[in-house]
């Protein structure tokens, strides 16, 4: 798939850290290569510990890090936590968070390999330049299995009295289509006929904060918000990811997606692979991410 021109930014190079330095579009392709594979917690348990452990050797280096163990029996996982220092510590941290398991019988490239790749750069990316407040970064294990480790990060979270700025989750972000599909069919006048865009759904609670994210990801990738009322029980098609549990614990929480299976139609299934993806799509989301939440 090849975005619209306006997808595709020059800026996308200021994440890297020299000037012989991979690109990003090449780092995040790197990324792909190595988590766009089977790794369901029942059906490819081996592929998924090698991916937590691919992914703690990157992340723990960076910052204080933490394996965040979970559930028992045929339930239990680790979540993998990243706590990076932001230039003004006394502030509530911003959560930002992808899912590392996979769909069943599926390499889960957009789903979300490339949630996975862009957390990863964002950590690599606040690690040398550090955002207004601190941020955590989050590998979520076991949402393909029902949201289990965001459940269990989202109540510990609320229990202790953890405030958060915002929770962004990460879900499936480098799928472009000529077409876009809506749960709601009048959404496609407001939204329009082409998934070229990044969605940003979110609760009420962080509608605040939604129209600088919006407009500072909008200098690099088309950007659309759906705010959705009563954490989105009135819209179930939204609530399928990591940010609903954190909805239902009453932070402020984004959702940002190339909208899942209503763009997506290798969405689950085995042909959800590296070459369906708009990769320089992938690279102008991972940049804007980076660059708008910095500014939190």
């Amino acid at each position: 798939m090849t975005p619209d021109p306006g997808s595709t930014v020059p800026q996308s190079q200021s994440l890297d850290t020299g000037t012989l330095a991979p690109s990003l579009q090449e780092r995040l392709l790197v990324h792909l290569q190595h988590w766009a594979r089977p790794r369901h917690c029942h059906w490819d348990p081996l592929a998924l510990l090698a991916v937590r452990s691919e992914l703690s050797a990157l992340l723990a280096p960076l910052g204080p890090f933490e394996e965040h163990r979970f559930g028992v029996g045929s339930q239990a996982g680790c979540n993998l936590i990243l706590r990076l220092p932001g230039r003004q510590s006394h502030l509530a941290p911003l959560l930002v968070g992808a899912h590392y398991d996979g769909p069943l019988h599926s390499p889960g490239a957009d789903d979300t390999a490339t949630g996975l790749a862009a957390l990863v750069e964002l950590a690599r990316f606040w690690a040398v330049q550090p955002p207004r407040r601190p941020v955590w970064l989050v590998a979520f294990d076991q949402e393909e299995l029902g949201l289990l480790g965001s459940l269990a990060l989202a109540a510990q979270l609320r229990t202790s009295g953890q405030d958060l700025a915002l929770m962004v989750s990460l879900e499936m972000l480098g799928y472009t289509s000529s077409q876009q599909h809506y749960p709601l069919a009048a959404m496609r006048h407001l939204y329009g006929e082409r998934g070229d865009f990044l969605a940003l759904v979110t609760n009420i609670r962080a509608l605040p904060r939604l129209p600088a994210l919006a407009r500072r990801l909008g200098r690099h990738v088309p950007t659309r918000v759906l705010p959705v009322p009563q954490a989105g029980r009135l819209l179930p098609e939204v609530r399928r990811s990591d940010h609903s549990p954190f909805w239902d614990q009453g932070y402020a929480t984004v959702l940002a997606t190339d909208t899942s299976f209503l763009r997506n139609p290798h969405y689950h299934q085995p042909s959800d692979t590296i070459d369906t993806l708009d990769l320089p799509f992938l690279t102008a989301v991972t940049t804007g991410l980076a660059l708008a939440l910095s500014a939190l």
